[in-house]
Parts: structure tokens; sequence; C-alpha cells
């Protein structure tokens, strides 16, 4: 470049994926900027107690073991050590128009927990405590309006007018990312035709700290466990998918009528349902970006792919490429080379898009297996789903790789020991 840039690294989009990103990278060394249009205030404001099924945030994140360990390699985890969460140590899965049923357990694996249910507003506010203690130059409360090339330099131009400078941009801007689309990083996409109904609800039962999944033709529902900060366990997320037309009815009928329909379609594992919060409906779209990687730029999270919600893995496979770009991006560190070394960001795209393309390929064989109601194919699903449920080892082994346990990279080894920690 012409010159020295603002920053290093300009992560764009302060969510749980890019906060953790931010962090990963400053402590590794890079000046690092942040750039968030949310407020610092509202961001790390405290999070009330639960009183009832509206005080919890309805957005809610299966973060699973390889997650969790990312986040304590960056100490996150202490920031949130006291507020809730819940760890689920089961999850049971069944057939909702046939026989075929599978449980996963956490002791089968020799494992504390097959992941943990958070809101997603509690993880951020420990992510952005963490960033305070460290070097990272936070822009709240700003909008990125454009994104420019000069010559041998880039950046972006902030909606006050600014222009800020850096050798790499991270794009962390969500799904409809608009950093993607002002570099012209086209992307493979199809609407499901689907949306996904997501609410609290309290229940007669405890959830027995178990995530509940029941698949049908119209898409899956679950429930995914919830505790208040006295440890009360009654409280349950619900992610509902269903064809628009079918989530559009569900959305036009009362609370009484909802929690009916609710009831009759979760089979009342867990009793009757007592109480429902506020609902929102969410459309679901399968997004792929064809590349991850331009000159100066690399998407993250769901600015390079987004995945039908099913089994809960959206935010994972972000916080997996987090830590394939710290991984990488150390290697730039310890050598001395700029972070937007094309070579570097060649193996960053080819170490994710595989995974990636690999657990959306399945997720979509999973939707369109149980939408078939075929005579021969429901037997056989079902056939499938007991025959799998005997075979602890083939069933624990599918487990662990959900849960990310064959993960073994330490971000700990790679990160500046000069750099400020909690």
């Amino acid at each position: 470049m012409n010159g020295k840039p603002d920053y290093d690294i300009l992560v764009v989009g302060g969510g749980m994926v890019g906060s953790t990103a931010a962090l990963g990278l400053a402590r590794q060394g890079w000046r690092v900027g942040l750039i968030e249009a949310a407020t610092w205030d509202s961001l790390t404001a405290p999070v009330a107690p639960i009183t009832s099924v509206t005080d919890f945030e309805p957005r809610v994140s299966a973060v699973s073991a390889a997650s969790q360990s990312l986040l304590k390699q960056l100490d996150v985890w202490p920031a949130i050590a006291g507020e809730r969460r819940c760890a689920y140590t089961r999850m049971v899965v069944w057939d909702g128009d046939g026989t075929g049923r599978i449980a996963f357990d956490a002791s089968e694996l020799q494992a504390p927990a097959l992941g943990m249910i958070m809101e997603n507003r509690i993880l951020i506010r420990g992510l952005f405590l963490t960033l305070r203690a460290n070097a990272v130059d936070v822009l709240d409360g700003a909008s990125v309006s454009g994104w420019w090339e000069e010559g041998a330099q880039r950046g972006i131009t902030l909606d006050s007018g600014r222009r800020l400078s850096a050798s790499l941009i991270v794009a962390a801007d969500g799904p409809q990312s608009r950093l993607r689309q002002w570099a012209g990083m086209p992307t493979r996409e199809w609407d499901y035709d689907q949306q996904s109904i997501v609410c609290t609800v309290a229940t007669a039962q405890s959830h027995e700290f178990t995530a509940w999944q029941r698949f049908s033709k119209t898409g899956p529902l679950a429930f995914l466990p919830l505790q208040t900060d006295d440890g009360a366990t009654r409280f349950s997320s619900i992610v509902w998918s269903q064809d628009t037309h079918e989530a559009q009815r569900l959305m036009s009928l009362d609370d009484e009528a909802f929690v009916t329909e609710l009831n009759a379609a979760i089979e009342q594992q867990l009793g009757a349902i007592h109480a429902v919060s506020a609902r929102h409906a969410f459309p679901l779209r399968q997004r792929h970006a064809k590349d991850y990687v331009r000159p100066g730029m690399v998407l993250i999270g769901d600015a390079a792919h987004t995945i039908h919600p099913l089994a809960g893995q959206g935010v994972n496979l972000g916080f997996s490429d987090v830590r394939v770009l710290l991984e990488e991006l150390a290697v730039a560190r310890e050598t001395g080379r700029s972070p937007d070394e094309p070579a570097m960001l060649a193996r960053y795209q080819r170490r994710r898009k595989g995974e990636n393309i690999s657990m959306m390929a399945a997720m979509e064989g999973f939707k369109r297996l149980f939408a078939n109601e075929e005579l021969p194919l429901r037997w056989l699903r079902n056939a499938g789903m007991r025959f799998l449920d005997r075979r602890g080892s083939l069933k624990n082994r599918i487990a662990a790789q959900a849960m990310g346990l064959s993960v073994t990279a330490s971000v700990n080894s790679r990160i500046d020991p000069d750099s400020p920690r909690l």
C-alpha cells in the first residue's frame, strides 16, 4: 500500500462470529477495528432476571463443544460464567409420521454435555466485555455505506462519511452482506419456501436438559432447553420450520389456538404448554458464496454461508470459520507477512469450503428425506433411525462430529503472549 493503512484488519459486523474474530485477531497482535451498528451501551447492558416467558430473548444458539473451546481459549467464558445458560445432555429425535426414534446421550461420549443453549445477547455481551480488555478499536453505533479501492489501497466508508483503510476487510455482516455484494462476490442460493417460527414456551414438565426434535413432512419442530437464573427447567425455546403457507396460518392464530397446535405437534413430550411468548417468523433460504475470498476481503459466518436451522449448526460453522482464519493469520503474523497474503486466504477458503458444503448437503438431504411421503421411503427412514439408535459406536461418532470433538487445534498456541488478557 501507499502509506500505512488505518488498520491491519477491519472486521465489519459485531455479531457473535464477527466479534469473536476481532478478539482473536487482536490477541495475535494485529491492529484491529470492529464496526458494529448497535451501540456499546445496548450491547453490554446487564441482562434482567427471568420472570416469565417474555423475558427470554427469542434468538438463541446451540453452542457446540468445539465452539465453547474456542471461546474459552479467547477468555470469553469468564465474562459469561455468571450468566444463565443451559447445557443439554441428551437429544431425542423422532419421526412424527412413523416409529423411528433416536436418542443421543452425552454420558455415552464421556462428555459433560452435548452442547449449550444460550441467548444470543448473553454471548454477545460477554464478547464485548472481553473486547474492552483487549486492543480492539470498537466503532459502535456506526454503519458501513460503501466499499472502495483506490490503486493498492482499499477500505470502507461509514455512513458518517468517514473513510477507513485496512490491509484486510473481514465481512461478518450477515446473510444479506452488503460488503459481499459491493465486492461483486456471487452466491448460489435458493428459497426453501419455508418460514421458521421462533418463540419461548413454559411447559408443565421439566425439559430434563434434553433437546427434543420432531420431524414431519412440512418441517422439523425443535424444543431447545432453557434455564432461569434460579435453575427452573420448564422453559424451552422453540424453532418450528413450516412451509410458508402453513407458517402464515400458525402465525395468524391467537395464543390459545397456537398452543393447542403446538401441543399436538410436540406430542406433549413435556406435558401441557402453559404460556407462550410473542412469536417471530423468519424466511428460510440456503445461500453459499462461490468464493470466500477476493483481494483484500474474506467472508466469514453468514456472510459466506447460511444453512437450514434443523440441526442448529449455523453459528458453529461460523465459529469454525473464525478458528481456521485465526490459524492462517497467525502463520502470516509469525512470518512477517501481510494479513491479505493471497496464499493464506486461499488456504482458509480451501479448508472451510469443503466442510461447509458437506454440512449444507447433509441438512438438505435430511430435509428432503423427511419431506418425502412415499411409503417405501418412510419405512426405510424409520427403520434406519431404529437401526442407528441400536448401533452405539456409529451413533456416537455422528454425535461427536456434530459437537466438534474431533477439533484439536489450539488457538491459544497462536495468540500473542504479550496481548492483554483477562
